[in-house]
């Protein structure tokens, strides 16, 4: 497993590299991190244990190695799933663990709720495609493990050499992305000038600010 791209930060438009093919539907949180790696203080380690058991069954089994395990896969962006993926409990760790792992974007039939705007918050992009347009990207990807893929998260496209495939990406999050918005925490350090200032126009903060000076 490598890390090939920093974590993402600003203003998110494209996304490139190789691709990891994840099928089946309702993959849930529990299967993507399992409820072990939860106990971690920080989200570092989580990387390595993404898929943790369905990697120890596959490997165990004729059908293996599981797809994160392939050594063509090692280094992939952009991660191709099914229906409703990252559905069950509301664990952050799952997008966490993805990230660490390396994945920059995901793009399936459909996500759970909670998921979506977990991977949102970390500058994962998500988007959809029906199911045949869905099955066409998997293929393509599986026909050919090295392909560069490149995500226009702007135009909502995906392509691979002389193919392309159109996909779905709501007005709200793509405008948070091309904009840097889904970064809370890049925001808040970009204008430290003018929250200082406004807490010390607020009476009940005043004397906060003055301390942590």
């Amino acid at each position: 497993m490598t890390t090939p791209t920093p974590f993402p930060t600003g203003p998110i438009t494209t996304v490139s590299g190789t691709t990891v093919v994840v099928r089946g539907d309702d993959i849930d949180t529990d299967r993507i991190i399992p409820a072990r790696f939860l106990k971690c203080v920080t989200f570092d380690a989580l990387g390595p244990a993404a898929f943790a058991d369905d990697r120890a069954e596959l490997a165990a089994s004729a059908a293996g190695p599981h797809p994160f395990d392939r050594p063509e896969h090692q280094g992939a962006a952009i991660l191709l799933v099914n229906r409703n993926f990252g559905c069950g409990s509301s664990r952050e760790h799952a997008p966490q663990a993805l990230m660490r792992w390396g994945i920059r974007a995901v793009v399936g039939e459909s996500f759970a709720e909670i998921f979506y705007g977990n991977c949102l918050a970390l500058g994962i992009p998500c988007l959809v495609a029906d199911h045949d347009t869905m099955l066409a990207i998997q293929q393509a990807a599986e026909a050919d493990p090295a392909a560069a893929f490149q995500l226009d998260v702007a135009a909502a496209q995906l392509r691979a050499g002389e193919q392309q495939w159109p996909l779905d990406l709501a007005a709200g999050p793509r405008q948070m992305l091309a904009t840097g918005q889904w970064d809370a925490t890049g925001q808040l350090l970009a204008n430290g000038e003018e929250l200082e200032a406004t807490a010390e126009r607020l009476p009940y903060l005043r004397a906060f600010v003055a301390t942590s000076r």
